[in-house]
């Protein structure tokens, strides 16, 4: 019995040409194994929705193509369904993608799919907000929101922003109780990892997995301009876990008290509340992984 998938495509997220995904899915995909359909998303959250309908309908996956934020749409709308989750990264980013390594190349990543190798991923909440990937409530947090106001994309303008804004922020004061711990701490990021990466290489907790029942918390204290390329450099290396000015933590449910009420989760900004309930939802999400996940 054939596999019924639909295609979520946002003609608008990331920086690659859409208009020849359709045609490489009619040529890839394997049509002994799936039998598949289309939608386009129409306005912002629509793939949401999309997604929704679909489980509803009783689509067995449904596959998000597009950018982190097309990801975190789909993705987090099919926690606790039987629907599983496809990625095809056509975004700037692709954090989730690459952590779980699903090819960057279109081709080879609808080759992943036909393959059909799947995992239950474990996924985060944050109050009444899940998330996949990581989330934070930082300096990431900042960089999330004026990249959303902007109408840029790319990496290169993704650069120009981060050392744009991090000449003007000052680190944040948080609060956190982590197993029963309270601390108080100044940084620059504190994240919350499920997988490893923000995107684009990035590593920001090299060790998380996705299927461990446990998150990280990642802390980034202040440092000297001096000190940022060597920084960036072990980030870039997942060797951010070596470096003096970072703390990792890994807990399964925690608090954190926050000054500023800005967050991204997946690299999508929100607004949030000043205390934040976080924890682990274990096995909670059926996705479609690249060999040797």
């Amino acid at each position: 019995m054939k596999h019924r998938i639909r295609f979520i495509i946002n003609p608008i997220s990331g920086i690659r040409k859409k208009r020849d995904i359709p045609v490489l899915i009619e040529q890839l995909i394997d049509n002994s194994k799936f039998d598949y359909d289309i939608a386009y998303t129409e306005y912002r959250k629509h793939a949401k929705q999309i997604a929704i309908d679909a489980s509803k309908e009783g689509i067995d996956i449904v596959c998000a193509v597009g950018g982190d934020g097309s990801v975190h749409e789909v993705g987090t709308a099919l926690i606790g369904t039987k629907t599983k989750l496809a990625i095809i990264p056509s975004g700037s980013g692709n954090g989730l993608a690459r952590h779980l390594n699903i090819p960057l190349d279109i081709s080879k990543a609808i080759a992943c799919i036909n393959e059909y190798q799947s995992i239950q991923m474990d996924t985060v909440l944050v109050n009444d907000k899940p998330f996949l990937g990581v989330g934070g409530y930082g300096f990431d947090a900042l960089i999330a929101k004026r990249f959303d106001e902007g109408n840029v994309r790319g990496f290169s303008s993704y650069i120009k922003l981060v050392l744009r804004e991090y000449l003007r922020f000052s680190p944040a004061k948080i609060n956190f109780n982590l197993e029963g711990e309270d601390r108080e701490e100044v940084v620059v990021l504190c994240t919350i990892a499920n997988s490893s990466e923000f995107g684009n290489g990035f590593k920001i907790s090299p060790k998380s997995s996705v299927e461990d029942g446990k998150l990280e918390l990642c802390l980034l204290r202040p440092f000297s301009l001096w000190a940022a390329p060597a920084i960036a450099y072990r980030f870039f290396k997942g060797t951010a876990d070596k470096s003096r000015f970072t703390e990792i933590i890994p807990f399964s449910k925690g608090r954190i008290f926050l000054d500023e009420n800005i967050a991204h989760y997946d690299g999508e900004p929100f607004a949030v509340r000043n205390e934040l309930n976080i924890e682990v939802v274990p096995k909670s999400l059926y996705i479609l992984v690249g060999k040797n996940n």
